[in-house]
């Protein structure tokens, strides 16, 4: 399993909350070009998002589904990009002294990307795998988080 960390400078709350809203998922995984429909209850385990991969009119439409979420610790996911493969997507939030430690843990499970040995898969997922992390430290770190959801005017859960 290829394994990158990185250091994200607010609160593991604030990190879940990407993780949380589906809409977001095409904003920090490279190569997620659009999100066609998110579960409501998106992240619950068993819940999916629609998206699509790669660059129009070339891309791949599929689905990734949540395997297991703890809220504010862990999300695991399996993203599928059929007929390239699937794979097992693990994000760990841990949180440190100045912020929160993110572990991203991908590791190809289905089609030709299982073949690879774990080296192979680690060389090639690492330089994808920082960009992963460096996108979601962003959003989480910058984006604004409205007081009041503004189609109804009631009061939005304030996210530290």
């Amino acid at each position: 399993m290829a394994k990158r960390r990185k250091l994200v400078r607010t609160s593991p709350d604030r990190v879940f909350a990407v993780l949380a809203d589906g809409w977001t998922y095409a904003s920090w995984v490279v190569g997620a070009s659009h999100i066609r429909d998110v579960d409501e209850a998106w992240p619950a385990a068993g819940t999916r998002l629609h998206h699509q991969v790669g660059p129009w009119p070339l891309h791949i439409t599929d689905v990734t589904s949540v395997r297991a979420v703890i809220p504010g610790q862990m999300l695991e996911l399996h993203a599928r990009a059929w007929p390239l493969g699937a794979a097992t997507v693990r994000l760990d939030l841990e949180p440190v002294e100045a912020g929160t430690r993110v572990t991203l843990a991908y590791d190809l499970t289905e089609g030709i990307g299982r073949y690879l040995p774990r080296r192979v898969q680690t060389a090639l997922l690492g330089p994808r795998s920082a960009e992963m992390l460096s996108r979601l430290s962003d959003i989480a770190v910058r984006r604004r988080v409205p007081a009041v959801y503004p189609q109804t005017g009631t009061s939005m859960p304030t996210v530290a």
